[in-house]
């Protein structure tokens, strides 16, 4: 594939600190133009440290970073004029409007004012901030900061934008909306890696993923083939009321109510035993849903796989 084509490309990447930690290990990683891509590890793990050497926020003790094939190392203004990136923190001024800090974000960048102002009104608008662009940030919740942050990101309009933590102690309704925009400019053609704690996001948004623990990369596929790994799930049934006796023979369940039953299904099983014996035996299923994020099982498996334990 044409190195234009892809979106980051890293290669061997490490970095040791000054007090002897090595806190990514020869990380290879490639993330393709127009992916939604998903970075997971635990606190500690080296997924802050990869992007701030991506961001080139911190410096790498060795390895390749490209963007679009802008090596950092060479050609670091281009590499960073095709990348934004959302930081965990809030690092814009609190006594700044919004106005004031996008098209500020943008003059970084050589973006003329008038265009400036255009472009941070369409941003402030598809993050429903427009009404409070005159407004200083310090006035905004901390929703409306998470927000402000993905558009002051996009200002000079990149074609990867990284998102760490983009939701942290957002609630769950912002949250929905945030995930619903960053779908549209994903599928408008930036290339978006996103690493989060909230696991669902990763299997409700990305396209394919990277597990990083104690700064190595443990897992690199797609989400869809990681979920395809699960030996096992457990899935809660709401039964229509009355419920007759229910028996699923090979199947471990448990009524949790009158009109609720967890059942665990083996991979190797499938559900249409479960309905057709229920079914059977004159029972109504109105809903069915994961009990758990499989996600997030799989995520403590290939953890505790990769360390040997």
């Amino acid at each position: 594939m044409n190195k234009q084509n892809i979106a980051l490309n890293i290669e061997g990447l490490t970095k040791v600190y000054k007090n002897g930690v090595e806190a990514v290990k020869g990380v290879d990683l490639q993330v393709h133009e127009g992916d939604f891509f998903a970075l997971l590890g635990p606190n500690g793990a080296g997924k802050s440290t990869t992007i701030g050497v991506i961001s080139s926020l911190v410096n790498k003790t060795k390895g390749k970073v490209e963007v679009f094939g802008h090596d950092i190392d060479t050609d670091l203004e281009a590499a960073k004029a095709n990348l934004g990136l959302v930081p965990q923190e809030f690092n814009f001024s609190q006594f700044e409007t919004l106005s004031q800090i996008l098209v500020n974000q943008a003059g970084y960048y050589g973006v003329p004012r008038a265009q400036a102002h255009k472009r941070a009104d369409k941003y402030l608008a598809q993050l429903g901030l427009l009404e409070k662009k005159d407004k200083q940030a310090r006035t905004l919740s901390g929703g409306m900061k998470r927000r402000l942050m993905i558009a002051r990101a996009l200002m000079h309009e990149p074609k990867l934008l990284i998102l760490d933590e983009p939701t942290a102690g957002v609630d769950i309704e912002l949250r929905r909306s945030m995930w619903e925009f960053l779908r549209q400019i994903n599928e408008q053609g930036v290339t978006i890696i996103l690493t989060t704690h909230y696991l669902e996001e990763a299997e409700l948004l990305c396209k394919n993923i990277a597990i990083i623990d104690t700064g190595r990369i443990v897992e690199n596929t797609t989400i869809k083939a990681l979920l395809a790994k699960l030996d096992k799930e457990t899935f809660v049934l709401d039964l229509k009321q009355p419920t007759k006796p229910v028996t699923l023979e090979g199947y471990n369940f448990t009524m949790t109510d009158e009109h609720t039953i967890e059942v665990e299904v083996a991979k190797s099983q499938g559900l249409n035993a479960v309905f057709s014996a229920l079914t059977e035996q004159g029972n109504t299923v109105l809903s069915m849903r994961n009990k758990a994020n499989r996600l997030e099982e799989l995520f403590v498996g290939l953890l505790e796989q990769g360390r040997g334990e």
